[in-house]
């Protein structure tokens, strides 16, 4: 049976309560839990294809990158802690991140190349609270795949459609080029990647 806890928690109170084996999984927000809803089928196909995909592409730079299952993502200032839909991390970076061996958890930004959130039913967590929070750990590369265009229209435009944010971070703030339909998205860790927006958005269907 899991333990209750109190409405705010530490990280820390967090990691340790967390249910092994759960089916529901959970977010750490503020000191906050929240139970991540259930990912539909979409969802899973287009974190399944956008893996694949990107496992590809560093596996043919021969990069030392690999994605985690289950690994999570603490911003070093906060009572916070996420798992992304997809996390690329870098193998070597590991060396310097004091949780990764006891709870596969990161909290540098050298040690995540990329990382990619699919916009579901929690679209403002996606474009508000992990954006800062990827901004402020130094990620230098944040995808937002709003497959359904769940967002709203000062974020994906008028009119609302499927599109793919890509968030560079510059001399330490995140700007943002956007991709919709057969246009090719530009990663800046990958340049030579070929895979469009509807690619991925296909993917989900």
């Amino acid at each position: 049976m899991t333990q209750a806890l109190p409405k705010i928690v530490t990280f820390g109170e967090f990691i340790t309560w967390y249910p092994e084996n759960s089916r529901v999984r959970y977010e750490l927000h503020n000191g906050e839990i929240v139970e991540m809803s259930q990912p539909t089928g979409k969802l899973e196909r287009i974190k399944g294809f956008s893996t694949a995909e990107l496992t590809l592409e560093f596996r043919r730079l021969n990069l030392p990158y690999f994605i985690p299952n289950q690994a999570i993502v603490k911003p070093p200032e906060r009572e916070s802690g996420y798992f992304p839909d997809v996390l690329i991390l870098n193998d070597v970076a590991l060396v310097d991140e004091p949780f990764w061996e006891k709870s596969s958890t990161v909290t540098k930004g050298t040690s995540i190349p990329l990382v990619i959130e699919v916009v579901s039913t929690n679209c403002r967590d996606d474009y508000y609270l992990k954006l800062a929070d990827y901004e402020e750990m130094g990620i230098p590369e944040y995808w937002i795949v709003d497959y359904a265009a769940l967002a709203a229209r000062k974020f994906i435009g008028n009119p609302k459609q499927p599109t793919i944010s890509v968030y560079q971070l510059i001399d330490g703030e995140y700007q943002v080029s956007q991709f919709m339909g057969s246009e090719r998205i530009i990663s800046p860790s990958f340049s030579e990647l070929i895979l469009t927006a509807e690619q991925i958005f296909n993917a989900g269907q």
